[in-house]
């Protein structure tokens, strides 16, 4: 459940932090931000905004590393289901061979 919790705050720090940033160059609420033209404002802004959804993903993925591996176990069922599955020919697979035997 942590993991759906991590998910889930990062999502929206990926949403609100970058909104912020602009909204703080627009409203002058930087130190130097009313220094800069409107042009060089809104590339500033806009590049720190990428730059903090870059971060963001980068503290999520290694927050994601950090789980523990052995913590996470496959459903058995579903494990047996996916290794019959593969087991198991298909119709496809049987004509496509036949069809290669035949031009031999």
């Amino acid at each position: 459940m942590r993991v759906i919790q991590k998910f889930f705050v990062a999502s929206m720090l990926m949403w609100a932090i970058p909104i912020a940033i602009l909204y703080a160059f627009n409203h002058n609420m930087l130190p130097g931000a009313s220094n800069l033209s409107p042009y060089s404002g809104t590339l500033v802004s806009g590049f720190l905004a990428v730059i903090s959804v870059n971060v963001i993903i980068a503290f999520y993925i290694y927050l994601a590393m950090r789980e523990p591996a052995d913590k996470h176990e496959p459903d058995p069922k579903f494990v047996a289901e996916a290794k019959a599955s593969i087991n198991q020919p298909t119709g496809d697979a049987q004509q496509s061979s036949q069809a290669v035997k035949k031009e031999q």
